[in-house]
């Protein structure tokens, strides 16, 4: 073997944790568990990645979470446009810091290009890699976050799955790793961050809508705003469901679907639209209050139909499938894609139904679980990664 090739050996290896964060839904979830690794005093340090990243932006982000800063940030991320040259851009800034801190477990969540990233980087240095929400399937090979998921499991010493169903897929591919039902960190952090939401925020007067009278808007996947024909037909369906229920909807307009709206010549029309009311992005305490006492969300965002899960409003899903089967389980979601009489009807439906539903992702103690999975990896050189 080369010279230049280098592993870690475990006489190497570090008793800490590296964190690797670089969206803000990947900052959500791990909030709950940074905060859980603090109050226990556990050593670890995070990595941000820079995919989703603006300096203003993130520092109040973090501020808001009432996290501390990211102990490292990637530069230069958000220059690179292509999924290969992101992702290789992340794993040879990520596996710089590795090979300087040489910590003992790296752990990654969900299904952006930065898990990726973060989890071959560790793989390749022979560091345990832990998957935090693993296991999930859309079973849509076209989508590039499902290219991730799956490999990342593969490649995972760790899997935390947030439920059976979670576990079975993983043992169904036959995963190396183990796999540990602990539920989603996502419920910690909803339900936390609502509270701090609702202490420091009155946004619902700032933009003039009460509890329940109004809706939630996003969209913002590539297989659907950079299509000009699906992205009109998602926004003209929205728009006549909101009208069907005369239900004022807040587009909350993702700086890509801007862009793409601009680029296809759509942008007045849009903005035009009856009953919809385009929003600059929010931050996300003020975005989550929003959520919380919407009376419908429409979306196209796995982290959106979380949230209107867990707080117990009906969500409309502006895609085929999802990720999140287990919403469409227990009423809390429907699929309808962009057709726009699809998207009517399932907000007609959602809009009457019942709204009880018991959260399927945990009880709102994951970081919880997670963190006592981890500690004693921290005090036990594993044999051979």
């Amino acid at each position: 073997m080369s010279a230049d090739i280098k592993i870690l050996s475990a006489g190497e290896l570090q008793p800490e944790v590296a964190v690797v964060v670089g969206t803000r839904p990947g900052i959500v979830m791990f909030a709950p568990i940074i905060h859980e690794l603090r109050r226990r005093g556990l050593p670890h340090f995070v990595i941000h990645t820079g995919q989703h990243y603006s300096p203003n932006m993130d520092a109040e982000f973090f501020r808001d979470l009432e996290l501390p800063a990211p102990d490292y940030r990637l530069e230069e991320t958000a220059a690179h446009r292509t999924h290969g040259g992101q992702t290789a851009h992340m794993l040879v800034g990520i596996e710089r810091i590795l090979l300087e801190r040489k910590p003992r477990l790296v752990l990654v969540g969900g299904d952006a290009n930065s898990n990726l990233a973060g989890a071959l980087a560790a793989r390749k240095l022979h560091v345990a890699v832990g998957h935090v929400e693993a296991g999930e399937r859309s079973f849509d090979w076209s989508m590039p976050e499902e290219h991730n998921r799956r490999i990342i499991d593969h490649i995972s010493d760790y899997l935390f799955v947030t439920g059976d169903k979670a576990r079975l897929n993983v043992e169904r591919e036959m995963v190396r790793g183990t796999v540990v039902i602990t539920g989603n960190p996502i419920v910690d952090a909803s339900r936390q961050h609502l509270e701090i939401a609702q202490k420091r925020h009155g946004v619902l007067a700032s933009a003039g809508v009460q509890p329940g009278a109004y809706g939630v808007l996003t969209m913002h996947r590539e297989e659907n705003v950079d299509h000009a024909g699906r992205l009109r037909d998602g926004l003209a369906g929205a728009s006549a469901a909101a009208a069907a229920l005369s239900l004022p909807l807040l587009f909350f307009m993702h700086p890509r679907t801007e862009k793409r709206l601009s680029e296809f010549g759509m942008s007045d029309w849009a903005r035009e639209l009856p009953w919809i009311r385009p929003m600059a992005p929010a931050a996300y305490l003020d975005f989550l209050a929003f959520i919380a006492h919407a009376g419908l969300v429409f979306t196209d965002s796995g982290g959106v139909q979380q949230e209107a899960c867990i707080h117990h409003v009906g969500c409309v899903t502006l895609r085929n499938n999802t990720e999140w089967t287990e919403t469409l389980e227990i009423g809390a979601n429907r699929l309808a894609g962009c057709d726009p009489k699809a998207i009517v009807a399932a907000a007609q439906s959602a809009w009457r139904a019942a709204r009880g539903w018991v959260v399927p992702f945990g009880h709102g103690d994951a970081a919880e679980r997670i963190v006592d999975y981890v500690a004693p990896l921290l005090t036990r050189i594993e044999g051979g990664a």
